[in-house]
């Protein structure tokens, strides 16, 4: 075997593994499939949360470890996402599939699960599964949240119709039809 036969034995399958690897051929992240579905039903896109992917990974890991599919396993959904101090939330769980692009499927064609990935104003979402040692089902869980609502901004016509309500007065002796003498 010659140098130019050894290279070609070498580059071919070091240009392939590079290929393989690069960001175009890998899947989407859960958040770009999210959103882009939410996009597509006039919805706004949501990006990954760290402390959201550790909820969701907590509830995947308890659900496989008992190999039961159950919103409940680690105590109430609103106690678990309390620390992400969301203004709304919504939790979706699964088993069986082994990749986020057919549990997605799954979670689109279920009406509820539909209604969980539309909520509305969400912006932040956490996705994770876990194995189950005894029945080698993977499963899923997704937490999607809105941030907490904002009280109304000092340009909210309101807010400003209330505060020049609260403008101090000038003392006047007398009001006579609102004017002041």
């Amino acid at each position: 075997m010659d140098a130019n036969e050894m290279k070609a034995l070498f580059v071919v399958p070091l240009a392939l593994a590079l290929h393989l690897s690069s960001p175009a051929s890998a899947e989407p992240s859960p958040a770009s499939m999210i959103s882009e579905f939410r996009l597509k039903q006039g919805e706004g896109r949501v990006i990954i949360d760290a402390a959201l992917n550790r909820i969701a990974l907590d509830q995947a890991k308890a659900m496989a470890a008992k190999d039961r599919l159950d919103h409940e396993v680690l105590g109430s959904f609103t106690s678990r996402i309390e620390p992400a101090k969301p203004g709304r939330a919504a939790e979706n769980i699964a088993y069986g599939h082994d990749n986020f692009a057919k549990t997605l499927d799954q979670w689109i064609n279920s009406a509820g699960h539909r209604k969980n990935l539309l909520l509305p104003k969400a912006s932040r979402v956490g996705v994770a599964s876990a194995r189950s040692p005894t029945s080698l089902r993977t499963y899923w869980a997704m937490v999607i949240v809105g941030d907490p609502e904002r009280p109304p901004s000092a340009r909210d016509g309101k807010a400003a119709f209330r505060s020049e309500r609260k403008a101090p007065r000038p003392s006047c002796r007398m009001t006579v039809l609102g004017i002041c003498f």
